[in-house]
């Protein structure tokens, strides 16, 4: 291998040929497929040998534009860009310099604990998402050794011979060998919105890259026929892998992060009205300039959510690990959220509601047709030979029928029999039609959807339409195959006409078991689940009916035609199955409904998903499926069933709820205690609290908060959509936040008329009551039940406030206490705490009992009924969320292992 190059691209070597200004694509592609091959030491019929790819892959690396990991530096800077941090750390500097030493050191080594903390919860989670991507791949059909074999596409490398199906990603840049009505979606590519029709014809050198018609783009989709091609450039050797490297790596927000940011620019305009106030104030009160300003930063801080990044990363990757035992991936962390606000499911039902292991039952002939006519024409029609033994890539019907012992007896006639040529199976003809010649006989055998067929036939008997309802209303699969004697050698949508109907073939796939009671889980919590598939509604509507999904009307693709936009989001609302639709009818149906306010999940796995996947709020895809489906979905489980997606919902909802915990607890106690802080400065003759001390109360505080994302969730927050309500928040601020500051305000009037405390003993008592409220609030806070004796904290959550307000209680004795400003306090003192404490947790159930039925709130803050963001924005501009691969209409992210950049139709 002492003369290759290691670009991963072909030519191998130096004297192979120079290239153009389209790389080593267009450098094949102005040569014949043969020289192509040749030059890189390749076999078009049997590919390179299993040692050749080992040395290759070794030389070239993986087929991946980019590797994702966790990287230390971005997460750190992630915690230090907070401009208060920035003016804090620059005070308490200036401190260090005129004199005040043990200040600016203490206030510094706050800092630094409270980024630290955050670093590590936030690297950890960026870990978690690393285990996540490593459970991504995509498969290609690749021919090694002589053998068609299904392989990880990042083990392609320059060299493999790879066969392309309708549906599928081009996993590589292709030089083509074979195409039958071969055609590619180049969008993303080119721009073009027309899928390009492939040859094998060479171009000449220095054609446009929108204009190789003898090459397959990495990234681009099969949108018809199908081919074989041999990789001549893979990973950042390819056109995509070039585009990649000069593209923005910035992500683009999901509804729950946009959410976060609301919550939090509503504390930092809160914090820095508040915190003028104060540094205003005190000038007035004549306090010192650096003094007023450390004490006014502080509680701008005390008040501002540092850790909330950390809470929630630290609960995204708790619960994507949980979610991942579940057998549910998510492909981007901040995801996990969107499941727990889906009402509305759409799902195809083959895997779904059925087990989706389809087998033959029995051929139905049609005349004087015989069973082995039907079966014979069927298998000469499946995309791929039987009579090779060739079973790779099959779609399930066509697999089903070559499996089945009753064809076994017929192979030995179809060696005889050449195909001239092959029409491919679309999503519009639903059909797929073959020429074949036997004995100077030229013959077209179609097979396909039944009501297409039928449509094209001569005098159907009545007795065949009454077999073909009868199957239908059994539940069955059943594809129609017809013929057509011809003299022509090639093929086009316009020769499947006027065909003689051979008979049926018969395909069972009973319901799934379990299926019913998934439904079940899924009506409990609050989604509603309606069937959109491409089978015969009789059918669907039977499996629906076994399985208890009854009630709803059954629409067609006619029916949804004869609907305009206006009438539509009713008619999806009154129905539960939707049968024989197209692509386009899936997205038109997802749009209708999420126009109508709802959260709106798609459950698909094949190349006719990708719209209504893109469309949905929730895409959400299964391992087995298909490239483009997986790319287009921000969910992918690893097993498809609707019991694990109920699993996902849930996991979703919880983190939610715990993650709207700790957002409570900050308009709640801590902006109280910051609200009293200010209020205090105005009348005491010195600081109510130190500004290392209000950081030390609020870093206390928040490492109590780290449990959070552990604890039990009411079940009553589980049964409903959940998403960011920034009013309701508003409202428990207004109403929850001065009735913590009516506690300090009362712990001001004991500290001053019963203990009369000087200044330290002042701090002490009230940085003691201040942490103790607000840590232990919490057991009040995550529900609207009674706490202890009808909801129970998880014993982490319990455990850290306990401890948190005891390290608060012990704090003024340690010897610690006079380097923080802190002086012992009087028993008594503890004992009047107590007895606060408690009246503060009753205050607040009281509060809680008028703010959620009196004041007639929203019933929770992860149900509220507006519309969530994520409604209002556009799914191209919102969704970023590969992993594997790019989505074309995103930004490629460089930290994502990049294989191919899928795109789907209209993305």
């Amino acid at each position: 291998m002492s003369g290759t190059t290691t670009t991963g691209a072909w030519p191998r070597s130096s004297g192979a040929g120079s290239h153009d200004d389209s790389g080593p694509l267009g450098a094949a592609a102005s040569r014949t497929f043969e020289d192509v091959v040749a030059g890189l030491g390749s076999d078009a019929n049997a590919g390179l040998s299993t040692d050749e790819v080992a040395v290759r892959t070794a030389e070239y690396g993986p087929n991946a534009v980019s590797s994702h990991r966790a990287r230390l530096l971005p997460v750190l800077w992630h915690q230090l860009r907070s401009p208060l941090l920035g003016l804090l750390l620059a005070a308490a500097l200036a401190s260090y310099f005129v004199g005040e030493r043990s200040d600016a050191v203490i206030i510094a080594a706050i800092v630094a604990m409270s980024v630290g903390l955050g670093l590590v919860n936030e690297y950890r989670a960026e870990k978690a998402a690393d285990a996540l991507h490593a459970e991504i791949s995509h498969q290609a059909v690749v021919v090694r050794d002589g053998r068609p074999a299904s392989v990880d596409v990042t083990s392609l490398v320059p060299g493999d011979v790879v066969r392309l199906q309708l549906g599928e990603v081009v996993p590589a840049d292709l030089r083509l060998l074979e195409v039958n009505g071969l055609e590619c979606d180049e969008a993303m590519m080119t721009g073009e919105s027309q899928s390009v029709a492939k040859t094998t014809t060479p171009v000449p050198v220095g054609t446009a890259i929108g204009d190789l018609t003898c090459c397959a783009l990495m990234g681009t989709i099969v949108r018809a026929g199908n081919g074989r091609g041999v990789v001549v450039a893979s990973g950042a050797s390819t056109q995509f892998g070039t585009i990649a490297a000069g593209l923005s790596v910035h992500q683009l927000d999901t509804a729950f992060q946009t959410g976060l940011r609301r919550f939090s620019m509503l504390l930092v305009y809160v914090a820095g009205t508040l915190t003028s106030l104060i540094f205003v104030a005190n000038l007035v009160l004549d306090r010192p300039f650096l003094e007023a300003l450390l004490f006014s930063l502080a509680i701008a801080v005390g008040i501002t959510p540092q850790l909330l990044p950390a809470v929630v990363a630290t609960s995204l990757a708790a619960g994507s690990r949980r979610m991942l035992q579940r057998k549910v991936l998510v492909k981007r962390l901040v995801c996990i959220e969107d499941l727990g606000d889906v009402d509305t499911l759409f799902t195809d039902k083959t895997g779904t509601l059925t087990l989706g292991q389809i087998t033959y039952a029995r051929a139905i002939p049609v005349g004087t047709a015989r069973t082995d006519d039907v079966l014979r024409a069927g298998l000469l029609c499946t995309e791929t030979l039987a009579s090779e033994g060739v079973s790779v890539g099959a779609n399930p019907l066509d697999q089903a029928l070559v499996d089945s012992p009753a064809v076994a007896h017929l192979a030995p006639q179809l060696a005889g029999v050449g195909r001239l040529a092959v029409l491919p199976f679309d999503h519009d003809r639903r059909m797929v039609s073959v020429l074949v010649r036997e004995r100077a006989t030229t013959t077209m055998v179609t097979k396909g959807a039944p009501e297409t067929v039928l449509e094209r036939c001569l005098d159907v008997p009545d007795a065949a339409r009454q077999a073909m309802a009868r199957e239908f209303d059994a539940g069955n699969r059943v594809v129609a195959v017809a013929t057509r004697q011809t003299t022509g050698d090639r093929l086009v949508p316009a020769d499947e006409a006027e065909l003689h109907l051979l008979g049926f073939l018969v395909f069972l796939d009973p319901p799934k078991p379990g299926a019913a009671e998934a439904l079940q889980r899924l009506a409990g919590l609050g989604i509603n689940v309606k069937i959109v598939t491409g089978d015969n509604a009789s059918v669907a509507a039977k499996v629906c009916h076994d399985l208890g999904l009854a009630g709803g009307a059954v629409l067609t693709g006619h029916d949804l035609d004869a609907l305009t936009d206006d009438e539509l989001p009713a008619a999806v609302d009154a129905t539960t199955v939707f049968a024989r639709v197209s692509p386009e009818h899936k997205a038109r149906i997802v749009r209708a409904r999420r126009s109508a306010g709802a959260g709106v999940a798609f459950l698909g796995d094949g190349v006719n998903d990708a719209l209504a996947l893109h469309g949905a709020d929730v895409g959400i895809s299964v391992d087995s499926g298909t490239d483009v489906a997986k790319d287009a979905a921000d969910v992918i489980l690893l097993e498809k069933d609707l019991g694990v997606l109920a699993d996902g919902v849930t996991e979703g909802r919880r983190i939610f709820a715990n993650t709207i915990k700790y957002v409570l607890m900050g308009t709640s106690s801590n902006f109280g205690n910051m609200f009293s802080a200010a209020g205090a400065s105005l009348f005491l003759s010195f600081l109510p609290m130190l500004p290392s001390q209000i950081l030390l109360n609020n870093l206390l505080y928040d490492a109590s908060q780290l449990a959070i994302p552990t604890d039990n969730v009411d079940e009553e927050q589980l049964r409903r959509p959940s998403h960011w309500d920034i009013g309701f928040i508003r409202r428990f601020m207004v109403v929850f936040g001065p009735l913590s500051s009516l506690f300090d305000f009362a712990t001001f009037a004991v500290m001053l008329g019963i203990f009369h405390a000087h200044a330290a003993e002042f701090r002490s008592g009230w940085f003691v009551e201040s942490l103790a409220t607000q840590s232990l609030v919490i057991f009040a806070i995550r529900t609207r039940r009674v706490p202890f004796f009808r909801s129970h904290p998880s014993l982490p959550v319990a455990l850290a406030a306990l401890g948190v307000a005891a390290f608060g209680a012990i704090l003024p004795a340690t010897p610690f206490a006079e380097s923080l400003g802190f002086a012992p306090l009087p028993g008594a003192f503890f004992v009047t705490l107590v007895l606060m404490v408690l009246g503060y947790l009753v205050i607040i159930e009281i509060g809680k009992w008028w703010f959620f039925r009196v004041a007639q709130a929203p019933a929770t803050p992860v149900t509220a009924a507006v519309p969530s963001p994520r409604r209002l924005l556009s799914r191209r501009a919102r969704r970023f969320s590969t992993i594997a691969r790019p989505r074309p209409d995103r930004r490629i992210d460089d930290r994502r292992r990049t294989v191919a950049p899928p795109t789907g139709p209209g993305g």
